[in-house]
């Protein structure tokens, strides 16, 4: 029953996911506009999505050392991993060799964000359908 729900909810949760990891690369990328050599970098969430999906749930995963058999199997936290990070390509080179474009990047956070909303709110009816037909 509850790999059931779990599958119900795998996409929304995964897309939830990337996307919160997504909009922390962002935000690291606006917060260093002004650092001299920084480089501005993104994720293909679309490849990144289609990976999580086609892995499982657990897999993305690192496995926890168990020191007793008597230790519940269990999962660490995941990112995305630092090589599928791409490095994004300026318009128009800046003098301190930083890739940041603020617009691009605000821009990019505001859709982001907004992918996000969606997410939540696509999460939220299909709680409230489950709800439905379990109260009938």
């Amino acid at each position: 029953m509850i790999d059931k729900l779990d599958d119900a909810f795998r996409f929304q949760a995964t897309a939830l996911d990337l996307r919160a990891q997504r909009q922390e690369i962002l935000a690291s990328n606006i917060a260093n506009a002004d650092t001299p050599n920084f480089k501005a970098r993104d994720m293909n969430f679309r490849a990144a999505f289609a990976d999580a999906l086609a892995a499982g749930p657990h897999a993305a995963a690192g496995t926890l050392l168990q020191t007793s058999a008597r230790h519940f199997p269990g999962v660490a936290a995941s990112g995305v991993p630092e090589q599928s990070l791409l490095y994004r390509l300026p318009a128009q080179a800046s003098i301190d060799g930083n890739t940041v474009e603020m617009d691009a990047e605000r821009a990019q956070f505001a859709d982001n964000a907004l992918h996000y909303e969606a997410s939540i709110t696509l999460l939220n009816m299909q709680i409230k359908n489950l709800l439905s037909a379990i109260q009938g």
